[in-house]
């Protein structure tokens, strides 16, 4: 079976338009008028072997955050959406990911209960037209529209894109492999017999 998750979320601050199929090469299609959110997602998809395709139209002209946070949303909901039932899934994803000076861990549970922990620190307010307080935010919008438990932190690290775009790879390859299928698991991997 195709594990697609195909979104539309329009409210007055943002209008989006989300597909991601988890059974990917990494092909990506991004547009949300904010280049490093862009480019972000576009190593979310790669790193991670998703096909992603996202056109988001938001309230620029007030600031990013609807943009950013909304974005999450919606990533949240099309993983939910692509997983399904989640039977035959490892369930768990764990990465530990570096990029030059940065060293980020990444671990996840695909457990049906959100929760974000995001141990980082930023020293500057912004990379390009991305306010970096807003990394935090979309994790957690993921986090609790995919009702997934997520750990984020930074080991070292002094340069913010570096950063930044470290936690989108390994949370990437994090999700990968916990959505990956395991012929021995027959149907979740709970005692309680549902992941909800």
């Amino acid at each position: 079976m195709e594990r697609i998750g195909e979104i539309r979320r329009k409210t007055k601050e943002t209008d989006i338009s989300m597909t991601l199929e988890l059974d990917g090469t990494g092909i990506a299609n991004i547009d949300t008028g904010i280049g490093f959110l862009d480019h972000m997602l576009n190593s979310f998809a790669r790193h991670g072997l998703f096909n992603l395709d996202a056109k988001v139209d938001g309230d620029l002209y007030v600031d990013s955050h609807h943009t950013i946070e909304d974005t999450g949303i919606v990533l949240g909901q099309a993983i939910a959406q692509a997983v399904g039932d989640k039977k035959s899934m490892k369930r768990y994803g764990s990465f530990i990911l570096p990029m030059d000076e940065a060293l980020i861990l990444c671990a996840l549970d695909l457990s049906g209960r959100p929760y974000l922990q995001f141990d980082a620190t930023f020293t500057a307010d912004r990379v390009g037209d991305f306010d970096t307080e807003m990394v935090k935010e979309f994790f957690y919008a993921v986090s609790y529209s995919a009702g997934m438990n997520i750990h984020i932190r930074q080991m070292a690290g002094t340069n913010n894109h570096h950063i930044i775009e470290a936690m989108f790879k390994a949370f990437a390859k994090a999700l990968d492999i916990a959505t990956q299928e395991d012929p021995r698991i027959m149907d979740v991997l709970s005692t309680k017999g549902s992941l909800s």
